[in-house]
């Protein structure tokens, strides 16, 4: 299998003010975005060109939306991009920019 194109660990993953996942995964790999439970368990998938991805109105600077089949997905990412080696997801507005790089729209 590819190496991700992009990858979050230990992200949370709500669905409207239900948590779904406190410590799930995200991860852009071979034209899909998936959502992912901390056990590797499907939440859902999509073809990244049909994703949306933005930012919150309100909210802190770690979250980002993300449309996909229908239904929005609250993640909590980090606020900062964690240090070279250092475990942590990156920041909300990296997992945006992949979105749109993955989907062709600019980056």
């Amino acid at each position: 299998m590819a190496e991700p194109e992009f990858r979050a660990t230990g992200v949370r993953i709500g669905k409207r003010l239900r948590s779904l996942t406190r410590a799930g995964q995200v991860r852009i790999s071979g034209g899909r975005l998936e959502l992912l439970t901390s056990y590797g368990s499907e939440i859902d998938s999509a073809p990244v060109q049909a994703v949306r991805a933005s930012k919150p109105w309100f909210g802190t600077e770690d979250r980002a939306l993300a449309d996909l089949n229908g239904k929005r997905y609250l993640l909590t990412l980090g606020e900062h991009d964690p240090a070279p080696g250092e475990p942590g997801p990156p920041a909300a507005r990296r997992f945006i920019e992949a979105v749109r790089k993955a989907a062709g729209r600019g980056g």
